[in-house]
């Protein structure tokens, strides 16, 4: 038979509870941080991949300039102007992306619906409707 004693009392199944959701916390966070560190290891890999591959197709793009300009010269032309021309062809590219970026950024509104919904919540919060 068990006496009263041996039943455990709330303040120790307090304690208790409280000692094993701290223990389970600091088991999840170390799960945790454990998958983060994996996770930004491939990340930081993933990114120095990506950063080589960018700095390669660089070394093509200027590659293939040259190439497109000695196309030029067999041609018979001078190679100062097959170079000037393909010089040109990117200043071109340029400027059409520029107007193009300024054509978005003219596009682009305030959110007036977010702003006007945002300027009501003091009044909401005091029980008025505006």
């Amino acid at each position: 038979m068990s006496s009263a004693q041996d039943d455990p009392t709330i303040g120790r199944l307090v304690a208790d509870a409280s000692r094993d959701v701290s223990a389970l916390v600091q088991s999840e966070i170390a799960l945790a941080k454990s998958e983060l560190k994996s996770s930004a290891i491939s990340g930081g890999l993933a990114a120095g991949l990506f950063a080589v591959a960018g700095f390669i197709v660089l070394l093509m793009v200027i590659l293939l300039s040259i190439t497109a300009a000695y196309f030029l010269t067999m041609t018979g032309m001078h190679a100062a102007w097959a170079f000037l021309i393909v010089t040109g062809a990117y200043l071109l590219l340029a400027l059409l992306l520029v107007a193009v970026g300024i054509y978005s950024i003219k596009k682009i509104k305030a959110p007036t619906k977010t702003i006007a919904s945002a300027k009501a919540i003091p009044a909401a919060l005091r029980g008025r409707r505006s």
